[in-house]
């Protein structure tokens, strides 16, 4: 989005419309979120998350919401909305599986403020990204438990824009302690020892990381 018209448009569809039309379908913790960097951004997003619990309830999800009265009424005006007035520039879906190490997502206690981090590491191979992943199942997401990164989820990318490439989201309660968190990760001798263990070529396994630090809006259930 690139105006503040748009950005409040976005919000009442999504408060007043899709997660309303999600909890009824059983979806209760629907994670909705906004980059920091969002007020001074020329292009301007909202983050998303929805934990479907199968392959077969994400695609039956668009079916069902087509027949769902309560939300084509409530979403009409998002929906119906002149070209002139288009309430966003474009939309990108990503398809995530979780990763073994993490089979179910850990969701925060909900608390104004908390940080939320959205890191992407996109590798140049498909053999590469194999061996970063097993580095995470193995020994990383263990390192992330005993440094207290409460991470909410680890998924690799199934289909989206930029692949191979995996998502996963630590949650802190400033920027501040995300600082200090990383900066106690990256002195960890665990972590070293990762990074020195030839199965997972670590320096050259990563082509691309995107970090974006975000806040829950009020209406998000995380």
């Amino acid at each position: 989005m690139k105006t503040a018209e748009q950005l409040q448009t976005m919000d009442a569809y999504l408060k007043d419309a899709l997660l309303p039309a999600l909890h009824r379908a059983g979806i209760k913790k629907i994670g909705v979120f906004k980059p920091i960097a969002n007020d001074t951004a020329v292009l301007k997003a909202v983050y998303v998350w929805i934990p479907f619990s199968s392959e077969k309830a994400f695609f039956k999800f668009d079916k069902d919401l087509q027949k769902d009265d309560v939300y084509l009424q409530a979403s009409k005006s998002f929906r119906e909305a002149p070209s002139a007035q288009a309430p966003y520039d474009r939309m990108e879906s990503i398809v995530l599986e979780a990763f073994e190490g993490q089979k179910h997502f850990i969701a925060p206690e909900k608390k104004a403020g908390t940080v939320f981090e959205f890191r992407s590491y996109e590798s140049p191979t498909e053999d590469l990204h194999r061996k970063k992943m097993m580095m995470f199942n193995k020994e990383e997401i263990t390192l992330f438990k005993k440094l207290n990164f409460n991470i909410v989820f680890y998924a690799k990318v199934l289909s989206g824009d930029r692949m191979p490439n995996f998502i996963y989201m630590p949650s802190f309660t400033n920027v501040d302690e995300r600082n200090k968190h990383w900066q106690t990760f990256g002195a960890d001798p665990d972590w070293k020892a990762m990074q020195a263990n030839p199965d997972y070529e670590n320096k050259v396994s990563v082509s691309r990381i995107e970090s974006v630090l975000m806040v829950a809006t009020e209406y998000s259930d995380l």
